[in-house]
């Protein structure tokens, strides 16, 4: 489950090297990205790698929440995902992302070297905007002490793979996730007094 992570104006030089876009044609801001929200998320059109804003969630069934997350394991295999998975996929980048142990505490997870998550992903044109979602896998040991679930992340020479070569797809839905850097970050409390 990842259901927040954060991005920020520094990523713009890598996300242009790896996609080949000019940076000055990126805009990336600072801070946290919250479900529902609009996001920067890395495509190809017609075979070239574009960095577009588009809403993290599709809506669940009968107007129920938001479906934020889907599992690798059986994205392939949910009618509600198989096309989306096949054919319009799509990366999303962050500089780290959040989850919370059954204490609520948070847990903040980034690279090793403090470099870019590509966490990869699917997009569908649902309810009048273009919509994205996270593909999750099984937590590797470096997440499994706080939540069993963990974003797929890609390398950034996976990225044009995942997103150009449907050869690929199965092949790097079942990919081991690599180790991350942890840490617990406290967030400030509002109190309110009467």
């Amino acid at each position: 489950m990842c259901g927040r992570y954060f991005i920020d104006e520094g990523m713009t030089a890598e996300i242009s090297r790896v996609t080949g876009i000019a940076e000055t044609k990126l805009r990336i801001s600072t801070g946290d990205v919250h479900p529902s929200e609009t996001a920067p998320v890395i495509r190809t059109l017609q075979g070239t790698p574009v960095v577009e804003g588009l809403a993290w969630g599709f809506p669940g069934r009968q107007g129920r929440g938001l479906l934020i997350n889907a599992r690798a394991e059986t994205a392939l295999e949910k009618s509600m995902f198989r096309e989306s998975v096949r054919r319009r996929r799509c990366v999303v980048p962050a500089r780290k992302f959040y989850e919370w142990n059954r204490q609520k505490e948070m847990a903040v997870f980034e690279q090793t070297d403090r470099g870019i998550l590509y966490m990869a992903g699917f997009y569908d044109y649902v309810g009048q905007r273009e919509r994205f979602v996270l593909l999750t896998t099984a937590a590797n040991a470096s997440v499994s002490p706080v939540h069993d679930r963990m974003p797929l992340i890609l390398d950034a020479e996976e990225c044009f793979r995942w997103l150009e070569e449907p050869a690929a797809v199965e092949e790097l839905l079942k990919k081991q996730p690599q180790k991350l850097k942890r840490y617990q970050e406290y967030e400030q409390q509002t109190f309110s007094f009467l």
